[in-house]
């Protein structure tokens, strides 16, 4: 079986060294979580192009690309809950972003803290 190669980086503003590690999904993307750095709370995953990325790096607030409206969003920029970038990582393949923010406000647009605090599923027995 042959494996497809990740999609050639898409030309902007991202670091080359960086651009060049990503392994980004069939549309560009890769996850990003974003992570309260001094609890450990994860408060939700969002997606980032290259752009996405270079614009959380450089700017110091949480930037992601909207899937459904198709256009970038800065964390907070119309609810008021921002997320200050403390630090970001790349995961050991290069195929996830862990932000770890200081979050102002709620993180989900349903006004909740996290993006999983609603619906936590029971465990089985096992």
């Amino acid at each position: 079986m042959t494996s497809t190669p990740d999609p050639a980086p898409p030309a902007g503003n991202l670091d080359p060294a960086i651009a060049a590690r990503l392994k980004r999904g069939a549309d560009g993307l890769v996850p990003a979580i974003a992570q309260q750095y001094d609890t450990g709370e994860v408060l939700m995953l969002g997606w980032m192009d290259d752009e996405a990325l270079h614009r959380t790096l450089t700017t110091g607030r949480c930037t992601y690309w909207s899937r459904s409206r198709q256009e970038y969003w800065v964390k907070g920029d119309t609810s008021g809950h921002i997320q200050r970038v403390k630090s970001v990582a790349l995961d050991c393949d290069a195929d996830t972003v862990l932000v770890k923010v200081d979050q102002t406000g709620a993180a989900c647009h349903t006004g909740d803290r996290t993006c999983f605090d609603a619906d936590v599923l029971p465990l089985l027995d096992q």
